[in-house]
């Protein structure tokens, strides 16, 4: 089968190293791929939402499934692109309304409402409205969480501890802070507790199958300090996600979630990203995302047992029936090495070596290119991510720390402490 993967990160490296390995993959290409994800297949040079280019080489090149990495082609509507001009192609990721649960935080707000799905307690508010905005900030406890209606590259959350602060946020983000993203806010109450991700892969009839847990370490400073990335680890699986409360996840999350597709006429085929909070035990939903996580692929995806491309093939076709996705007992930890200065500016074209030092660990291509003389160099804030397995979760993270401290290249920066606090639980 020939698969086009679209998507250019480390997410990305992870599901293509992972297709690769199907006997029934016989090609698959990467657009437009990294420094990396040429060991998988073949990096083509496309832009993920110019749906017309990617068209025409589907047709050339006889691609049989699209398999989405990244948010924006679902946000912008490929699948119906596609279901429109090339019906008979396969395609892993839902349509233009069913991305909406990641696109608007306000729409997946008021689907989790509507079907009884535990989340925060919210409102929305515009230009128009920001008065009653700060009025209903006022009926809150501190920490006040803002949350930009639209896509804002992973950067329109904020969490403030003082009210006149909040409001002033409030103002400049209806002002134009993320741009269009931040037109509608979402106010909504803070929630104290451990995150964690639960991935779901279904197929728009109703069958489902949840993969591998894993939880993520968001700010650049050890000890969960400093500024939000794109995620600087991950882990899977995750301690206190146990039998009990994955069972309060699927009952109370994951099949209201697919049950409410089916209700609401979404015809979803692909990833469903359950941002999720542990409070007291209580599983709740941060937010959804309509893709695979980034750096949770890359600790998830080690740990999947089986083929995945009949799989995604079965839930793009819309029948997963009884496939069955095993899971890999053995823990996997993910360090990702990133540029100096990320999250803020930083430096590309750098070169990296070392790499030959990763051992058993498995790495990651995430902002790495190859340059006009073919040497691999340094291509965005998050580099490159380390995975390796273990009995447990120290280690698991001692393999990873190692690769990672083989890597050279100027201004590298990774934390620590990724994983150190599951260790205890």
């Amino acid at each position: 089968m020939t698969i086009l993967l679209l998507g250019s990160g480390g997410r990305e490296s992870a599901l293509a190293w992972k297709i690769s390995q199907s006997p029934k993959c016989s090609h698959l290409f990467i657009a437009p791929g990294n420094g990396g994800t040429g060991a998988y297949g073949t990096n083509v040079a496309l832009s993920p939402v110019d749906f017309p280019a990617i068209e025409d080489f589907c047709r050339e090149r006889g691609v049989e499934m699209i398999v989405v990495g990244n948010e924006d082609p679902l946000v912008a509507g490929i699948r119906d692109y596609f279901a429109e001009r090339m019906p008979e192609m396969l395609l892993v990721g839902p349509g233009k309304v069913g991305a909406a649960l990641e696109g608007s935080k306000d729409f997946a707000k008021q689907f989790m409402a509507r079907h009884g799905i535990p989340t925060a307690a919210y409102r929305s508010f515009t230009a128009e409205t920001v008065d009653d905005g700060c009025r209903f900030l006022e009926s809150l406890k501190a920490p006040y969480v803002l949350k930009a209606d639209g896509l804002a590259a992973g950067k329109g959350v904020l969490i403030i501890s003082e009210l006149e602060e909040a409001k002033a946020s409030l103002r400049e983000m209806l002002g134009g802070m993320f741009g269009k993203a931040s037109a509608t806010v979402v106010i909504e109450e803070f929630l104290s507790g451990i995150e964690c991700s639960v991935f779901v892969l279904t197929d728009g009839a109703g069958n489902y199958r949840i993969l591998p847990v894993a939880k993520d370490y968001k700010r650049i400073g050890e000890g969960d300090t400093g500024l939000n990335t794109g995620g600087m680890g991950a882990v899977s699986p995750v301690p206190f996600a146990n039998a009990e409360f994955m069972e309060k996840v699927e009952q109370r999350i994951v099949k209201p979630t697919v049950s409410g597709l089916i209700a609401d006429g979404i015809d979803y085929r692909g990833f469903i990203f359950l941002g999720l909070i542990n409070v007291e035990g209580e599983p709740m939903v941060i937010e959804y995302n309509v893709r695979m996580g980034d750096p949770e692929t890359e600790a998830v995806m080690p740990r999947v047992a089986s083929d995945l491309l009949p799989l995604l093939v079965a839930a793009a076709k819309g029948n997963l029936g009884d496939l069955e996705l095993a899971e890999d007992p053995r823990t996997a930890v993910t360090v990702m090495a990133v540029s100096g200065g990320y999250p803020g500016s930083y430096a590309k074209g750098k070169a990296i070596s070392g790499l030959d030092g990763a051992g058993e660990s498995l790495l990651f291509h995430a902002g790495t290119a190859l340059n006009a003389d073919g040497q691999l160099v340094t291509s965005g804030g998050r580099v490159i991510a380390a995975t390796s397995y273990g009995p447990d979760i120290a280690s698991a993270a001692a393999k990873s720390f190692k690769a990672i401290e083989a890597l050279d290249f100027e201004g590298k920066y990774y934390r620590r402490d990724i994983a150190r606090d599951l260790q205890a639980l």
